[in-house]
């Protein structure tokens, strides 16, 4: 975070000027806002906090109202004070693939339920795969169903809140409900259609009605648009309740790791976008790889455009939990510590699946070990153990997308976690691949504010304001180890799987009784 608003964590450039575009993203932890001049710079940023609620285990839910709403009026009326400029647009994006239904005039009807992260329609995804066909199903959507589709928590609500499905008039994203409440329109972007299996059709980028019809039956799903296309125009309610003009266009939007896509540049082949936060992403654009099993594969910014993804399931929630562990040490303590433990940790090894795996495992009861443990082993080591357990989880990755038909030869890196140097390089060691960071730390909010600028036709699909800000190239010297390591890692998750999966459930049980408990 640069010098500004000490009270707020803003920050502010320069004189003011005529025409701005504004960027907002709903996190998993917080809403972050940003004002661009046209050019990309960014003048100012706010970031509002807020949090996730665990009412169950394996659920993960937020407020739409209080989280996302009340977090984005916060966060734009914060940046309009300052009086930098005049918004031209504005574009959104939100965590996702998320699922919140409302009755016709766009009340949330119950609190939504998040992504991957939230897997209580495990049911639903073995009975939908039944159903339909898991060949078909990947051939048609382009993924596997899994605790990140849609489609199975809509069923799920259908089945366990029978009231609440029954007043259920429509469906939205984090993304989507903002745009719904500035502008009125019930509209959901391509992109964020293709992480709704089994309700969307990826080659023909419509929805699936037939299946949709099963699925979902008796909701009307939302009109279709492109992230980039002005759908809309703020009214005169939503500008009397944040402060923006009224009749601005507002962007689609989409979900925010694609709105990091946007704002690194990556527009085609030969490089992977990998997004450092509390999970991690990674994301490869038009080189037409197939669909795979272990993946997603979603429609991109365009039509005929299509994404290769692939995520980690905890990667930066490493860090904050090594540090509650350790007492509330710095994080610059933590990495400094596990710097000089050196390349290998000194022989520990860490599977970083703390919170289960997506891909390429899709195994929500994978569980986190740490191996060779020794007394001689220190706090630095095993730091050191986990963002490397993390980089060689992101190793795997990427040999899975190029056996898919991916060609990467460098990555591009976002997000918090590629502020430093320490954990990019170890990235980029363990993969024996180039990498750099972006100069520009605003992420999908900034990428957001690049959707608004192309709504307006202030910019293009070809328009890029990202810049590199470090460079890493991978040490040959290490790369003997990490290929050692890299086996052994490959052998661990299944020899010890079993084991994880019996760990799991007895984990469930006492989470069940604490709850019955407190409940």
């Amino acid at each position: 975070m640069q010098s500004g608003d000490a009270a707020t964590g803003g920050r502010t450039k320069g004189p003011a000027v005529s025409e701005l575009f504004l960027g907002v993203d709903v996190g998993s932890s917080s809403t972050k806002a940003v004002l661009v001049r046209p050019d990309g710079h960014v003048l100012a940023e706010a970031v509002q906090p807020h949090g996730i609620a665990h009412p169950r285990p394996g659920w993960a839910e937020q407020d739409p109202e209080r989280d996302w709403w009340d977090g984005f009026v916060a966060a734009c009326r914060e940046l309009l004070a300052r009086g930098l400029g005049d918004v031209a647009a504005i574009g959104v994006s939100g965590l996702g693939p998320c699922v919140v239904t409302t009755d016709v005039d766009g009340r949330p009807l119950r609190p939504a339920i998040l992504y991957g992260i939230d897997t209580r329609a495990t049911r639903e995804i073995v009975e939908l795969t039944e159903r339909f066909g898991a060949g078909e199903i990947l051939a048609r959507c382009g993924s596997p169903l899994t605790s990140q589709s849609a489609g199975p928590k809509l069923a799920w609500l259908a089945r366990h809140e029978p009231a609440v499905w029954a007043a259920s008039r429509r469906f939205f994203t984090a993304g989507s409900w903002l745009v719904h409440c500035l502008t009125g329109e019930y509209v959901l972007d391509h992109h964020s259609a293709s992480q709704c299996g089994p309700l969307y059709d990826v080659r023909e980028n419509r929805w699936a009605g037939d299946w949709a019809a099963e699925v979902a039956p008796g909701l009307p799903l939302p009109r279709l648009a492109w992230a980039h296309e002005s759908l809309g125009v703020v009214s005169a309610d939503a500008a009397a309740a944040t402060g923006l003009p009224k009749g601005i266009p507002v962007a689609a939007g989409t979900i925010d790791s694609w709105a990091e896509v946007a704002a690194s540049g990556l527009r085609g082949p030969g490089e992977a976008l990998l997004v450092y936060g509390t999970t991690m992403f990674m994301i490869e654009v038009g080189t037409g790889a197939a669909p795979d099993p272990h993946l997603w594969s979603t429609t991109a910014f365009a039509p005929g455009e299509r994404n290769l993804a692939a995520g980690l399931a905890t990667a930066g929630a490493l860090a904050v939990w090594m540090r509650g562990v350790a007492g509330d040490v710095s994080y610059e303590t933590l990495f400094l510590e596990a710097a000089g433990a050196g390349s290998g940790a000194g022989g520990l090894l860490a599977l970083p699946y703390f919170d289960g795996e997506r891909t390429p495992l899709f195994d929500p009861d994978a569980r986190g070990l740490l191996l060779g443990l020794t007394t001689s082993h220190t706090r630095g080591h095993v730091t050191r153990a986990l963002l490397e357990g993390a980089a060689l989880a992101v190793r795997h990755n990427l040999d899975v997308m190029r056996q898919a038909g991916a060609h990467i030869g460098a990555l591009r890196a976002s997000g918090g976690g590629a502020r430093g140097r320490l954990w990019p390089q170890i990235v980029s060691d363990v993969t024996q691949l180039p990498q750099e960071s972006l100069a520009e730390t605003a992420g999908a909010a900034y990428g957001d504010a690049l959707l608004a600028a192309i709504a307006a036709g202030a910019a293009g699909l070809d328009t890029v304001w990202a810049a590199a800000a470090m460079r890493f190239a991978p040490d040959p010297t290490c790369a003997a180890l990490y290929d050692e390591l890299y086996g052994l890692y490959r052998q661990l998750y299944p020899a010890t799987a079993s084991q994880a999966h019996a760990l799991a459930l007895l984990q469930r049980r006492a989470n069940g009784r604490e709850h019955d408990e407190a409940g």
